[in-house]
């Protein structure tokens, strides 16, 4: 029982407190969003930022041979911010533009970030809702990939995929401005590697992300369902079905 001495729980108790902050003096128990994570997530993530600007100007490339113009292709780039469903967009590009198979596909690559987002909720169940949905605006594979380092590090640092995010906007808008203006000079990006950079930046994050023994089980399940599902099935629903398949093993592992 608390006694008169005691100091309200619900009330600040520091400058840092009562400011929202998130430096050194904040109470190393809470979540907190402000600038220290903000900037830590920016600086975390500009290496890996500047690598996916490459994958950028290959959308770039593909959006310019697609017949897109370099205010559009910037455009989709600063609003959509999600370079599979990008490029799928401009795969499919057509005359007439067939939005049923645009949006279908785009859905199945998606819907991955529900469970993504759902893994963060340590950091999210502290924050207020415009700190959550800025946030998650900005969420990427990559920074979500960063995020959870820092949040499986003890961080409290709420404000890190926000800053984190920030950083990958930018460098793939700028990308992306870059390759629509090298448009046909560039040619075939594949045959620089660039579409393999993606791929790239997420194998340095998997070792990153390994945790013994006991990350064995879930990467495994999803391996063989994403194999097996893209053998089976048309489109990217591999994509989803075997982070689904993963998420599933997690759950019954923590609940038995």
């Amino acid at each position: 029982m608390a006694t008169d001495t005691e100091p309200d729980a619900a009330a600040p108790t520091t400058a840092s407190d009562a400011t929202g902050g998130d430096g050194p003096d904040s109470d190393p128990g809470r979540v907190t969003f402000g600038w220290d994570g903000l900037r830590a997530g920016f600086l975390a993530c500009l290496p890996v930022a500047v690598g996916v600007g490459g994958y950028g100007v290959a959308f770039g490339v593909l959006a310019n041979q697609a017949g897109l113009s370099l205010a559009e292709a910037a455009l989709m780039s600063m609003t959509v911010f999600a370079g599979a469903s990008q490029i799928i967009a401009v795969e499919l590009w057509a005359d007439p533009l067939p939005i049923a198979a645009i949006v279908a596909t785009t859905f199945a690559v998606n819907v991955r970030y529900a469970l993504m987002g759902a893994a963060l909720q340590s950091w999210f169940r502290h924050l207020s809702p415009g700190e959550i949905y800025s946030s998650l605006v900005l969420m990427a594979d990559e920074n979500w990939a960063l995020s959870m380092q820092e949040l499986a590090s003890g961080s409290r640092r709420g404000a890190f995929l926000l800053g984190s995010g920030i950083a990958l906007w930018l460098c793939w808008v700028a990308s992306t401005v870059l390759g629509v203006l090298a448009g046909e000079s560039v040619g075939d990006p594949a045959r620089y590697g660039v579409d393999f950079i993606l791929a790239a930046v997420f194998v340095a994050l998997a070792v990153e992300l390994w945790d013994g023994r006991s990350t064995l089980a879930p990467w495994l399940v999803a391996l063989a369902t994403s194999v097996l599902a893209a053998t089976v099935l048309p489109g990217q629903w591999y994509i989803p079905l075997g982070g689904f398949a993963a998420a599933v093993v997690e759950v019954v592992r923590h609940d038995g």
